[in-house]
């Protein structure tokens, strides 16, 4: 027995060797022609430990409860250093699962988890959302301070998102409207907007179009307002996220937060075209990340940027810089590729390359506003191919105020203020061989007057827009070969 054991676990370990070594050398390419300097990202390290779901009391049926057993599991591991739990095929009902350093979530891919929508299994925590210091529930996949984690498999992980979100009636279908007014919840006094509960009403009429209620409300009673991202990794360190699909969110989907040494590859993740606040991933203040080989179709922003707002990011001062985004196709999203518009801690040196966006409101979208703060810089795109974008091929905004694309008034205010450091700063852009066929406009650039958006290079692109390019507030905006419509610039 001692022999077999013993087998075993060394059998483990080569395993999870054999597969970091496989995404490692998948990954070596992604590194060639880098245009700034950028460490290789380092791999998480699991050991060759074992435990199964089912053996600390899971039950698969879609029914039972599994949270203790995902806790038991975990801490079990732990115990011998970390290693790899199994999730076999079945329906994993269950309430929120926090990783630890050294463990592996392994999804089977005929597994689904489906984290239960009872609010009372997630507790409200101090936590950071929207690039502010609040108090929100407790994200249904979190880890803390951890390292070496990973979630693979190629199962599917739901969070019961329709529970959560609030949902405007012109968003969704006659049928779809019915749908959702057979849960409960409230409707607002015209109609034009289904809540959860009668909680969230009253936190919304008080945050306005915001995520932020009046703080003097009972944070209990509007505890669904405060609905948690899916998967929150905060502070972490070597973490790979790999083959599965992430899906049905209360809020953004995948949040890593203050991470470094991260790669997100051949994951999928979905989300009604209406859910509010569905965005896809928002990597926020990491530092070294990969993301490639992924697929989004989601309600708000697919794949963004972001370091933190205002005087909270600029306090924090944590730069999202060094990344790699590639061969990553976006479906439905309020943008393709996204900065902003929390971007106060800074980001710089990022290469987004070979990559679809297939109907985005936006294509490449860069936004701020004043009272932000912070310097974004050293962007590379290349090899990008949009088709039917509903709105801008490409997009700078600095008069952001919270709304999507398509609701994006372009009356920007043109008086000057003072340069101080709430003042945000976009600049060093490049642009290359770029191909969208069909937006309303090629390209907008709405900088500020006192600080113009500047050093912005296209160079080998092809736009078929109803409008050309539109530029206000800026300096040193160059074309070279590029064409709209046939003609060029």
């Amino acid at each position: 027995m001692k022999t077999r054991v013993i087998a075993a676990f060394l059998s483990g370990i080569a395993l999870a060797a054999a597969c970091n070594g496989e995404t490692g050398r998948d990954l070596d390419a992604l590194y060639e022609g880098l245009p700034f300097e950028m460490p290789r990202v380092q791999l998480p390290s699991i050991p060759g430990n074992e435990a199964m779901l089912t053996d600390f009391g899971g039950i698969g049926d879609g029914v039972a409860l599994n949270t203790d057993a995902f806790s038991a599991a975990i801490d079990a591991l732990v115990q011998k250093g970390g290693g790899r739990l199994i999730v076999p095929a079945g329906i994993w009902r269950t309430g929120p699962i926090e990783l630890k350093s050294h463990i592996e979530l392994y999804v089977d891919k005929d597994a689904v988890i489906v984290f239960d929508p009872d609010q009372d299994l997630y507790p409200i925590i101090d936590t950071n959302f929207e690039g502010l210091d609040v108090r929100r529930c407790v994200s249904p996949l979190n880890a803390t301070g951890a390292h070496d984690i990973a979630v693979t498999g190629g199962g599917i992980i739901d969070g019961s998102g329709e529970f959560w979100r609030e949902v405007k009636h012109r968003k969704v279908s006659d049928d779809q409207w019915k749908a959702i007014l057979k849960r409960g919840g409230i409707v607002a006094p015209d109609a034009s907007v289904w809540f959860p509960d009668e909680g969230y009403a009253k936190a919304r009429a008080t945050a306005g179009s915001l995520n932020y209620p009046d703080p003097s409300l009972d944070e209990q009673e509007i505890k669904t307002f405060l609905r948690p991202v899916l998967v929150s990794f905060r502070e972490c360190e070597r973490v790979l996220i790999q083959d599965c699909t992430f899906q049905n969110s209360p809020c953004w989907n995948i949040h890593p937060l203050y991470c470094k040494d991260v790669v997100i590859k051949d994951i999928t993740v979905r989300n009604p075209h209406y859910s509010a606040n569905g965005d896809g991933i928002d990597i926020d203040a990491c530092e070294n990340v990969i993301l490639t080989g992924s697929s989004f179709d989601v309600g708000d922003d697919a794949i963004c940027i972001k370091s933190g707002k205002d005087a909270d990011g600029r306090r924090h001062a944590r730069k999202c810089r060094n990344l790699i985004i590639a061969d990553c196709t976006v479906y439905h999203g309020h943008g393709g590729f996204v900065v902003g518009s929390e971007m106060s801690g800074g980001v710089e040196n990022i290469r987004v390359t070979g990559c679809r966006f297939i109907g985005t409101d936006v294509g490449l979208r860069f936004k701020s506003a004043r009272g932000r703060g912070g310097l974004v810089k050293d962007i590379w795109c290349d090899h990008i191919y949009m088709k039917d974008i509903v709105t801008y091929g490409v997009v700078f905004n600095l008069y952001y105020a919270g709304v999507a694309a398509t609701e994006m008034a372009k009356d920007g205010n043109a008086d000057i203020q003072p340069v101080d450091e709430t003042t945000p700063e976009f600049r060093d852009f490049s642009f290359s061989d770029i191909v969208c066929a069909g937006a309303e406009q090629a390209v907008f650039i709405n900088g500020i007057p006192e600080l113009p958006v500047k050093n912005i290079a296209f160079k080998d692109c092809g736009f078929t827009a109803e409008k050309g390019v539109e530029c206000h507030n800026h300096e040193n905006v160059t074309f070279e070969n590029v064409l709209v419509n046939g003609e060029r610039i």
